[in-house]
């Protein structure tokens, strides 16, 4: 079994974050560590509170990890502040790590603020170029990007400045967007839209994160970075058809839905 990172925050709803990420490792057969980077009290109702471990605390789950058990792949996500990142970035370089996934987590779906304004240079500077892949969702691509997003073909050029940044690959992902949802992955040399279609449905708490925590997954197991993101896409793409109707707002979706069916546990 491969092992896969995840450095986040934590979703206390479970939809999100660390919570999310080990449940998607755990679905795709890879083990699951963490290093947690915030607190967070949240429901399907938005996020209520924000509380930053100290760098120290960051560091140490990180390196204790390192120290003991090898790593195949790391998820980064909410990286609220500068020295966190920072910290981070220095942690990972000294201990070479591989499969560097970036999920730029900048604001939650009730649109609260999860990356200081400030810390998004340093997130650009530092974790950039250490990342195997970014991936973005529109609002956070026209962040990065400092201009805006309508169209497939703006989500090219966005994703080709982005990779200027410094990582190996780009994805931006097209979820904003009207009509099917479709992801762009730019190498550097190819440009590789993933097509799915939109499902309706307000239960997409904790999509980027499941996404992203996917790749990883996949590249731990030794997928190529193409063969990664389309495996990914159709695991996301099941979990949201068959994402879960909890609570008053934006309900998670359905990690372990294939598993389950598999299993024998749901009759449809």
């Amino acid at each position: 079994m491969k092992n896969v990172l995840t450095i986040a925050g934590s979703d206390s709803c479970g939809g999100a974050g660390i919570q999310a990420d080990l449940k998607t490792f755990s679905a795709l057969g890879t083990y699951g560590m963490s290093a947690i980077t915030a607190v967070t009290a949240q429901n399907t109702t938005g996020v209520f509170m924000v509380k930053e471990l100290d760098v120290e605390t960051v560091a140490a789950q990180i390196n204790c990890i390192y120290d003991d058990i090898e790593v195949h792949a790391v998820k980064i996500g909410m990286v609220s502040n500068s020295e966190i990142i920072e910290t981070i970035g220095r942690c990972l370089m000294e201990k070479g790590a591989r499969n560097i996934v970036v999920d730029p987590v900048m604001v939650s779906k009730s649109k609260y603020k999860l990356l200081r304004p400030e810390a998004c240079a340093a997130l650009v500077k530092v974790l950039l170029p250490l990342a195997d892949v970014v991936t973005p969702n529109i609002p956070e691509a026209e962040e990065l990007i400092k201009g805006s997003i309508g169209t497939v073909e703006d989500m090219k050029q966005a994703a080709r400045e982005i990779y200027d940044m410094g990582p190996k690959n780009v994805i931006i992902k097209g979820g904003h967007l009207a009509g099917d949802a479709v992801d762009v992955l730019y190498d550097g040399r190819r440009m590789v839209l993933f097509e799915g279609p939109r499902i309706a449905t307000r239960n997409t708490h904790g999509t980027g994160c499941t996404f992203s925590s996917a790749i990883a997954a996949y590249l731990a197991r030794g997928y190529a970075m193409k063969e990664a993101v389309g495996a990914a896409k159709e695991y996301i793409t099941t979990a949201i058809a068959h994402s879960l109707a909890l609570g008053r707002g934006a309900g998670p979706t359905h990690h372990f839905y294939s598993l389950y069916k598999k299993a024998g546990l749901i009759h449809e």
